[in-house]
C-alpha cells in the first residue's frame, strides 16, 4: 500500500490534526476557565484549582507521554492517537459528574493520560509530510490549537455554564471527542522520515528499513542528542520559560473578574474573542516568519524568538499595569499584542528539535519537550500565579510571571548562535 503524502493530503492531514488539538486545549483549558463556579459550588481555592489545570493533570500527562512518545515511535501513530482521544474524551464527560476535588482529581489525572497520545504522534505524522523547510510553519498551525481551543473554552464557559452549569460544559466536549474518534482511524500512517527522504530523492521504503529502533536504542539516542547538541536543550529551555509566563496567564480571566471590575460573563467572552484572534495570528504568523528567518539566517528561527521576546515587552508590561479606562483603548490594545506575542514561540521551537533530531526518535523528542513544557511551564506558572494571588494579589503574580519569561531571549540567543554546528553534526551521522 503507497503511504506517500501529496501536498494536498499533507495540508489537509494538517487541518485536521489541527482540530484535533483545539478540542485538546479545550477539554484541557475548561477547568481554570471555571474557576469562579468551581471556587462557588466545590469550595476550591486558585491554588487548588492551578493544580487541577497543572501538576495533577500534567504528571501523568508528560509521564505517559513519554511512554507514548516511544510508542509512536514504534506503531501505528492513527491507532494510538484514536484511543486517546476516546478515553479522554470519555473522562472529560466523567468530569462533569464530580462532587469533590478528588473526583475531579482522578478524573483529571486520566484525562491526561488520553491528551498524551496526541501530540508526541501528530508532530512527529506533520515532520513525516510537510517539508523541512515549511516546519515550522506547520508546527505554529498545528499550535493555533492552542489559542483557538483556550479561546473556544472561554466562549463554552461564558455561554453554556451560566445558562445549564458548568456540568453541562464537560458534558458536551465529552461527547464530541467520542464522535470524532472513529475518523482518526482513517487516517494513512506515513513513513518515518518521508519528507527528508523525497527532499533528498531518496527511498522513504529503503530509509524506514533502515531505521527501526528498540525501546532503549530511541531513549539512548534521545540523551545523546540531549549532551551533544547543545542548541537542542537550549532551544527546549527557552520554550519552557515563554511557556512559564503564558501558563500563568491562564489567571487572566479570573484577575479580570475579581480585580479589575470585570463580571464573569464579559471577561470570558472578551478574553475568549482576544485571545482567540491575536494567538492564532501569533501561532501561525510566528511559524511563517520563523522559517523566513530560517531561510535567510543560520540559526533563523532562534534569532526571531530573540527579535520577538524584545519587542512585545512594553505591550505585556502596560496591559497589566494600564487601567482600563485608559485613552484611545491602550489597554485593550497591549492585551491584544501582548498575546499575540506570547503565543509565536510554538513553531520556532517545535521546528528546532524536529531539525535536531532524527526522524527515528521524533515522537519521543517531542514528548521529551512536552515534559520539559508542562512539568516546568504549564504547571508551575499558574501555580506560582494562583498561590501569590491567594497571598498578595493576582495581578502581582501575573506580572511576576510575565517578567520571568522575558529572560527567555538568554537561551533563544545561546541555540542561535550554537545552531548550525549541531544541525551540521546531525546531518553527517544520518
Amino acid at each position: 500500500m503507497d503511504h506517500h503524502y501529496s501536498a494536498r493530503k499533507a495540508y489537509g492531514l494538517l487541518f485536521f490534526l489541527t482540530l484535533l488539538n483545539v478540542i485538546n486545549f479545550v477539554d484541557r483549558q475548561l477547568i481554570v476557565y471555571l474557576a469562579p463556579l468551581l471556587r462557588a459550588e466545590l469550595g476550591l481555592s486558585l491554588a487548588r484549582i492551578a493544580l487541577l489545570y497543572g501538576y495533577i493533570f500534567l504528571v501523568f500527562y508528560t509521564l505517559m507521554g513519554m511512554v507514548l512518545g516511544n510508542v509512536a515511535d514504534r506503531m501505528d501513530r492513527p491507532r494510538l492517537m484514536a484511543g486517546g482521544l476516546a478515553l479522554w474524551s470519555a473522562l472529560t464527560a466523567a468530569s462533569g459528574a464530580a462532587s469533590s476535588f478528588l473526583h475531579l482529581t482522578l478524573a483529571r489525572l486520566l484525562v491526561g493520560v488520553g491528551e498524551a497520545t496526541l501530540t508526541p504522534a501528530a508532530v512527529s505524522l506533520l515532520g513525516d509530510v510537510i517539508p523541512p523547510k515549511k516546519r515550522a510553519f506547520a508546527s505554529g498551525f498545528y499550535y493555533a490549537g492552542v489559542p483557538l481551543g483556550s479561546g473556544a473554552s472561554m466562549l463554552i464557559a461564558g455561554y453554556i455554564a451560566p445558562r445549564y452549569g458548568w456540568r453541562a460544559c464537560f458534558y458536551v466536549l465529552g461527547l464530541l471527542g467520542l464522535l470524532l474518534a472513529p475518523l482518526v482511524l482513517m487516517i494513512r500512517n506515513p513513513r518515518r522520515g518521508e519528507a527528508e527522504a523525497l527532499e533528498r530523492l531518496a527511498s522513504p521504503r529503503q530509509e524506514e528499513a533502515e531505521e527501526k529502533l528498540t525501546t532503549r536504542e530511541i531513549y539512548r539516542e534521545l540523551f545523546r542528542a540531549l549532551r551533544r547538541l547543545p542548541a537542542l536543550p537550549l532551544a527546549i529551555l527557552s520554550g519552557v520559560i515563554i511557556n512559564f509566563a503564558l501558563s500563568a496567564a491562564a489567571m487572566v480571566l479570573t484577575w479580570l473578574n475579581l480585580e479589575r471590575g470585570f463580571t464573569y460573563q464579559e471577561a470570558a467572552f472578551i478574553n475568549g474573542g482576544i485571545f482567540t484572534v491575536a494567538g492564532v495570528t501569533g501561532t501561525i504568523i510566528g511559524g511563517q516568519i520563523s522559517d523566513w528567518f530560517h531561510r535567510r539566517w543560520v540559526g533563523g528561527r532562534m534569532w526571531f524568538l530573540v527579535v520577538k521576546g524584545l519587542c512585545f515587552i512594553p505591550f505585556t508590561l502596560l496591559f497589566y499595569t494600564l487601567a482600563t479606562d485608559a485613552p484611545f483603548y491602550l489597554f485593550y490594545i497591549c492585551w491584544f499584542f501582548s498575546s499575540l506575542g506570547s503565543t509565536t514561540w510554538y513553531g520556532p521551537v517545535f521546528a528546532t528539535v524536529q531539525d535536531l533530531t532524527s526522524p527515528r526518535i521524533r515522537s519521543t523528542a517531542v514528548a521529551f519537550l512536552l515534559l520539559a513544557l508542562n512539568l516546568l511551564g504549564t504547571g508551575l506558572g499558574p501555580l506560582v500565579s494562583g498561590v501569590i494571588g491567594d497571598h498578595v494579589s493576582l495581578w502581582r503574580g501575573l506580572l511576576i510571571c510575565a517578567c520571568v519569561g522575558f529572560t527567555a531571549v538568554i537561551p533563544a540567543w545561546l541555540a542561535a548562535r550554537r545552531y548550525g554546528t549541531d544541525l551540521a553534526r546531525v546531518q553527517q551521522e544520518a
